[in-house]
């Protein structure tokens, strides 16, 4: 498993109050793999996100469905906070934060 791979895993998770993906929306700070073990850092839009849990737990299924063995391990984090320009160009756009 390679760190490209579980990135790609990670596209699949929605954030659901803007419909784009965690990875384009820089919400994964790290990503570390370890063998077939995997560890996030991740982060929310805001400390006070009702869906912050939610997320956590989206990003525990995909990897846990994509990983046939090895362990799954997502760290919440809040440092540094999350800021728009974090994301990427793509999502910026979608957002309608920069013309497409």
């Amino acid at each position: 498993m390679k760190t490209k791979d579980v990135e790609q895993m990670l596209r699949r998770v929605i954030d659901p109050e803007l419909g784009i993906d965690i990875v384009s929306l820089g919400l994964v700070y790290g990503i570390e793999v370890d063998n077939e073990d995997v560890r996030i850092a991740m982060t929310t839009t805001s400390p006070q996100c009702p869906m912050g849990e939610a997320l956590v737990g989206m990003v525990e299924s995909v990897l846990e469905y994509g990983l046939r063995d090895g362990t799954t391990s997502v760290e919440l984090v809040f440092d540094p906070p999350w800021d728009v320009r974090m994301a990427d160009r793509a999502a910026l756009q979608e957002l309608g934060l920069i013309p497409r």
